[in-house]
């Protein structure tokens, strides 16, 4: 009987894991579930560029608002933010369409219909984007 059990926690210690691609007015953890237009809230835990990680209790998400060389945004850890997007199918992030804050701003991203408005890179001819 030890011997089995012995070789039971060896056999789980050598199985590989994978992380989890967590898909979240859903919880992070409900994400995978949601098609376009899901609602998430939470705390803002960290920042690189324009994409940041939410953490809403129940689980973190990277959520990308867009490339830096289309419009620059100021959110900051600690942050608390209200976001309308979809899961991306190829990077799984949560691709931002807007983002509430506390104070009532509305950061508006992109449509949640067709390309953004930043498909073609930064070197096309593009209307400036409002300041927010």
């Amino acid at each position: 009987m030890q011997r089995l059990i012995i070789c039971l926690t060896l056999a789980a210690i050598a199985i590989p894991t994978f992380p989890v691609v967590v898909e979240a007015q859903t919880r992070i953890n409900e994400l995978q579930q949601r098609a376009r237009g899901t609602t998430i809230s939470g705390k803002v835990i960290s920042v690189v560029g324009n994409d940041f990680t939410l953490n809403d209790g129940s689980g973190e998400i990277v959520v990308d608002a867009g490339p830096r060389w289309w419009r620059e945004l100021d959110i900051k850890p600690g942050e608390e933010v209200t976001i309308t997007g979809e899961i991306s199918k190829k990077s799984g992030e949560f691709d931002a369409f807007t983002i509430n804050r506390a104070n009532g701003a509305v950061i508006e991203i992109r449509p949640s219909e067709g390309p953004p408005p930043w498909a073609g890179g930064p070197n096309r001819d593009r209307p400036k984007p409002p300041k927010g």
